[in-house]
């Protein structure tokens, strides 16, 4: 049988509890969070229900039930440990058209109790149909935990935004568009919030987000790509791309495969660059959804490069590279201290004209420790010029990351910052600005910063 999802206004409606045991209690703040006026009726009540009562928040009658008890009732839980009083309770409901909830007896529900996320007026309901209460509660475990805590504020500051562009606003598909991309962006009550400057100050501006699609099934999906996904305009994808995946597009999104398979080239890098720009500039939100991870053989840097120059924001979202797939599939580990503490990563192809004139290749170092001098002279006696690009990646993809840029000559002067930190070096590190460098920061300690 299929449910129908609903979620219901309780509100000053006048519902009956027929039980006041320790399962009953369980139900009673569900109904009081929804502001619903409350009767209990049960000849022995517990002394929880029973504080509740002297407190003024629910009536309770001290004595068994009756069927007169449903009149003016919008709906009723019959939660005794009497599966006979529970059958009477559903019985006399259904005669006369009042929803009926029997505790733990699926066959006299006429609704169930969902496990419920809540982050203020958000809610996330779960049911199983009664068919295992337990998987319910384990799902709303891992949504709970998926879900950032400040979701109900920011949802209150989008909501009242919202009502200010419904009554400001014309509809119209413009409209519709400004609402979706108000859902994307942070939300704030102060009025130079920059979501409020896109509702009523200006253009609406696009953005194009480089999503790492992973090998290919969507339970390896980030929870980030899955949330840009159903909510993306444009969606740009690889021909490797899954249409498992690619079917988690919003059902009006512009899906268009933009892949190059064996050689076949369908579309050109400029082509799909052209087409990133110009949805961005018609203030859509743009997926560039690639295989695995965007960031590795996924020509992430040339894309990069034309958003920058176009004066596009863009955002990456990391994937799971196949190699990493790979290696779980197989049972093993890509590092074995034992055997291996390196992993070598290379592409059968190069740009146009052949290899590339400098074939070393970006080391990335796991660990590096807190002093770079050893591994500084160790890279200098392999032969790197001391102009190769060098970055240290504190605490990478965290709110309090910090980045610092710098070249093989002054990697012994780095100070990494707190752990966990990750040391990059190789000819595709670029410097961009407003990171701090390594000569900067020594600077800046010196003069006491």
């Amino acid at each position: 049988m299929s449910l129908f999802p609903a979620f219901i206004k309780l509100a000053r409606r006048r519902c009956l509890l027929v039980g006041a045991g320790e399962v009953a209690l369980q139900k009673i703040p569900s109904l009081l969070a929804a502001e619903a006026k409350l009767r209990v009726v049960a000849p022995r009540v517990h002394p929880g229900i029973a504080a509740l009562a002297d407190a003024g928040a629910i009536d309770v009658i001290g004595r068994e039930f009756s069927a007169e008890d449903l009149n003016g009732i919008f709906l009723v839980i019959a939660a005794t440990d009497d599966p006979a009083v529970n059958s009477a309770v559903y019985d006399a409901a259904v005669e006369r058209n009042i929803l009926c909830n029997s505790v733990d007896d699926p066959p006299h529900c006429d609704f169930y109790f969902g496990s419920v996320v809540s982050r203020g007026d958000l809610q996330i309901a779960i049911s199983t149909a009664g068919e295992s209460p337990a998987l319910a509660q384990r799902l709303r475990k891992e949504i709970d935990a998926q879900l950032p805590d400040d979701l109900g504020p920011w949802l209150a500051e989008v909501g009242r935004l919202r009502r200010e562009v419904l009554a400001q606003v014309e509809p119209g598909e413009e409209r519709k568009l400004l609402l979706h991309r108000l859902a994307e962006r942070h939300v704030c009550g102060s009025a130079a919030c920059e979501a409020r400057e896109l509702a009523f100050g200006g253009a609406l501006k696009g953005r194009v987000y480089l999503v790492g699609a992973g090998p290919g099934d969507p339970d390896l999906l980030t929870a980030r790509a899955a949330r840009l996904l159903a909510s993306a305009d444009v969606v740009l994808h690889d021909d490797l791309v899954t249409q498992a995946i690619v079917r988690l597009a919003r059902p009006d999104a512009l899906a268009q495969n933009v892949g190059k398979r064996c050689g076949e080239k369908k579309i050109t890098q400029e082509e799909i660059n052209f087409l990133m720009i110009e949805h961005a500039r018609a203030g859509r939100s743009v997926i560039r959804l690639k295989s695995g991870d965007p960031l590795v053989f996924g020509r992430a840097a040339e894309e990069i490069d034309a958003l920058r120059e176009a004066n596009v924001e863009f955002e990456v979202v990391p994937g799971i590279t196949a190699a990493f797939a790979a290696a779980a599939a197989l049972g093993i580990s890509l590092t074995d201290r034992r055997a291996s503490s390196s992993v070598y990563f290379s592409s059968g192809h190069h740009a146009t004209g052949g290899p590339p004139e400098i074939p070393e290749p970006t080391r990335v170092v796991y660990m590096p420790g807190r002093d770079f001098s050893a591994i500084a002279a160790e890279w200098r006696e392999q032969g790197l010029p001391g102009d190769l690009p060098c970055v240290a990646i504190s605490r990478a993809a965290q709110p309090d990351q910090n980045i610092v840029t710098t070249t093989l000559n002054d990697l012994h002067t780095v100070d990494p910052g707190p752990a966990p930190v990750l040391l990059l070096a190789g000819w595709a590190i670029r410097v961009r600005s407003g990171e701090k460098t390594a000569s900067a920061a020594n600077a800046g300690v010196a003069a006491g910063e």
